[in-house]
């Protein structure tokens, strides 16, 4: 099914000529070229990365309540309790966040360089526990090629957030400046408050303060029965400071403190249901910080951009039982319950990553390459639901983008090194152990001259064992003893173009296929069994992105996904991978009107679709409006932004692809925000 849809690719980005492209300096090598398209979202270009970015324009335009709402979007990404920040988690083409597990190593979520997100906590999930206010741009890399220098297992592929900047508000010159935004929406009476304040006293140094509020009551599905356990108050912060210094402003120091806060009460300790279940009722409150000091020494030499970033995230979540919720509440077995529901769960990640850029020629080959290395230490409180110690690891990776006439070829290798110890004494096997690990791949790329690129690359990567897998039992003991491994292999094809169709419109189109298959797995368990791991799991997909812009603002903006996934049990059985995305298509039809006004329809179609049970699910069909209208009439009006958004608009009853069967996806949403630039 999928080769035909490459053939059918290739022979349609054979239409036109080469646009001219905006080069992105990329902070980790072979990111290729950010493609400057007529529609919302700016596409990539020249690069075997399947990447995507969503810029501050489209943060804002979006209007999302989670930071999982702005990627759900990404060709491959599903997102699990997507609505809401507690327990909002994501799945890029198979791998990731599931209702079982909230989190999972096979994807990478990183702030300002600071990695996030806890490890297999069950039910309760903590990747993305944040403010997408916060956040000037979020970059998503699918697979695993692009991901050597950011972690060792990462299979679905790697989500980095960038924080916004002071120069973001004041125009990058000295000066005072900042913006205030508010928010709201029907579905819930949700209410958002963002305030940003910016000041830069010189060229050489700049300050920003960030607090937004986000408070949203219980939603209402399509067919107006409320969804429970889907109201929150989060506020967040963000402190953000940056000094350059030395000859030439060669130097620069930044640092930053984002910060997101959740007190709930009385909610069901499964957060991916929608009532009180067998683990009953709590409070709970999580809250979740990055602190990250970046120095880069960047001197007018292509040998030499040198990054030091060390960052320290700290994510806590402390429950407390409320008693009488749960109905297992006197039986035998409520013992082990209340352990998992009462415990008070910390994770704290500090990590330093040195690495340098350099650019040189030798011979008739030009090199872009990154080499660096990475200190690690992860700590796990412990708890009786989950195993608590400390994870130490080291590594060193290099890519190296190598290009010859119209070829690139693109080396990349990373070693890992881990130890792992127990917090307390394991009763009979040992409390520490170590493992280490050589990855790597190799992407290709050939550039027509005529706008046409065509791309392909193979990689291989080992999730090392970590904190979760300690235990006495034998399938702790083998889980802790192997990693798993995963092989992944994609092939695809570009083009971009003006004058295809009329005179300055602008094309782009990027097709891409994957196939991955997971070995030795450990972290996944046949048909919910606790004891008997899957062989393994093969995931393969066709994705496909496209921009469409003409000269009078008309645009059309497409991305879409088609996959399968089989899982394997040991025993030679098999079956539909119960993680797969859903088959999806979204169409973007828009006009903007210089920049005064935009307008667009999206469309979104899925089929395919399972629910966390893996029972089938009807396709389903969601139609959003958006607006921005920006005031050209002088006078307090101007830098003024009004944003009319409406999600859901025939009220589309429905449960999410891979949501727990009682989370219904919200019903009709009507969104105003104003925001004020000073």
């Amino acid at each position: 099914m999928l080769t035909p849809l490459l053939r059918g690719t290739t022979a349609l980005v054979c239409l036109s000529l080469a646009l001219p492209a905006a080069a992105q300096d990329s902070d980790y090598g072979f990111l290729g070229t950010l493609i400057l398209t007529g529609g919302k979202r700016d596409l990539s270009f020249g690069t075997a990365l399947a990447r995507t970015v969503v810029g501050e324009e489209e943060i804002q335009d979006r209007q999302a309540s989670t930071v999982a709402q702005l990627i759900d979007s990404v060709p491959g990404v599903t997102l699990v309790n997507g609505t809401t920040p507690q327990g909002s988690g994501i799945n890029i083409r198979g791998f990731g966040a599931n209702t079982t597990l909230g989190s999972d190593q096979k994807i990478a979520v990183q702030i300002d360089g600071a990695s996030v997100g806890s490890e297999e906590l069950y039910r309760i999930g903590t990747q993305l526990f944040t403010d997408p206010l916060l956040y000037r741009e979020v970059e998503v890399i699918r697979g695993t090629i692009g991901s050597f220098a950011y972690g060792s297992g990462i299979v679905g592929g790697v989500v980095k957030l960038e924080t916004k900047d002071a120069s973001d508000f004041t125009g990058g010159v000295p000066g005072f400046g900042g913006a205030q935004t508010l928010e709201f929406s029907s579905n819930g009476d949700g209410f958002v408050s963002s305030t940003n304040l910016a000041w830069m006293p010189s060229d050489r140094a700049e300050f920003l303060l960030n607090y937004s509020l986000r408070d949203q009551g219980d939603l209402v599905a399509g067919d107006g029965t409320t969804i429970g356990n889907s109201a929150f108050r989060t506020p967040s912060y963000l402190a953000k400071g940056r000094f350059t210094f030395g000859q030439d402003d060669a130097h620069s120091l930044t640092l930053s403190q984002s910060n997101t806060v959740a007190d709930d009460k009385d909610v069901p300790y499964d957060q991916f249901v929608t009532s009180a279940d067998v683990f009953g009722r709590v409070d709970r409150r999580t809250e979740t910080t990055q602190t990250v000091l970046e120095y880069r020494f960047n001197p007018a030499s292509e040998l030499i951009d040198l990054r030091a970033n060390l960052s320290y995230a700290d994510q806590s979540i402390d429950s407390a039982y409320i008693t009488g919720s749960s109905p297992l509440q006197g039986t035998p077995g409520f013992a082990g319950i209340l352990g998992l529901v009462e415990a008070d769960h910390r994770y704290e990640t500090t990590k330093l990553t040195i690495n340098n850029r350099a650019r040189f020629d030798t011979g008739a080959v030009s090199h872009d390459m990154l080499a660096g290395v990475e200190v690690q230490r992860r700590e796990r409180a412990d708890r009786p639901s989950a195993p608590g110690g400390t994870d130490d690891r080291f590594a060193l990776f290099v890519v190296n983008e190598m290009t010859v006439g119209q070829f690139t070829i693109t080396p990349a290798m990373r070693y890992e090194q881990s130890s792992i110890k127990s917090a307390v004494p394991l009763a009979g096997v040992p409390d520490d152990y170590d493992k280490d690990a050589l990855m790597g791949g190799l992407a290709l790329a050939y550039d027509f001259a005529n706008g046409l690129s065509v791309f392909g690359s193979a990689a291989y990567t080992e999730g090392l064992p970590i904190i979760d897998d300690l235990g006495t039992s034998a399938t702790a003991q083998r889980r802790i003893g192997m990693s798993e491994t995963s092989h992944t292999f994609e092939l695809g094809a570009e083009y971009t173009g003006t004058d295809i169709f009329a005179p300055s419109d602008s094309f782009t189109l990027r097709g891409n296929l994957y196939q991955t298959e997971l070995g030795d797995v450990t972290s996944y368990t046949v048909a919910g069994a606790m004891t008997t791991e899957l062989d393994r799991v093969e995931s393969r997909g066709f994705e496909l992105e496209a921009s469409y812009g003409m000269a009078n603002g008309l645009y059309i903006d497409f991305a879409g996904h088609l996959g399968a996934g089989t899982e394997y049990n040991p025993n030679g059985t098999s079956a539909t991978w119960r993680n797969s995305p859903a088959d999806r298509a979204q169409l973007t039809l828009g006009k903007k009107w210089d920049d005064t006004f935009d307008l667009s329809w999206e469309i979104v179609h899925s089929t395919g679709r399972r629910d966390a049970l893996g029972a089938g699910l009807p396709d389903t069909t969601v139609h959003n409006l958006r607006a921005t209208w920006q005031p050209q009439a002088g006078g307090w009006l101007d830098d003024t932004e009004v944003r009319f958004g409406v999600e859901n608009l025939f009220d589309a009853d429905y449960v999410g692809h891979l949501s727990s069967p009682s989370r219904k996806a919200p019903g009709r949403t009507v969104k105003v925000s104003l925001t004020k630039t000073f």
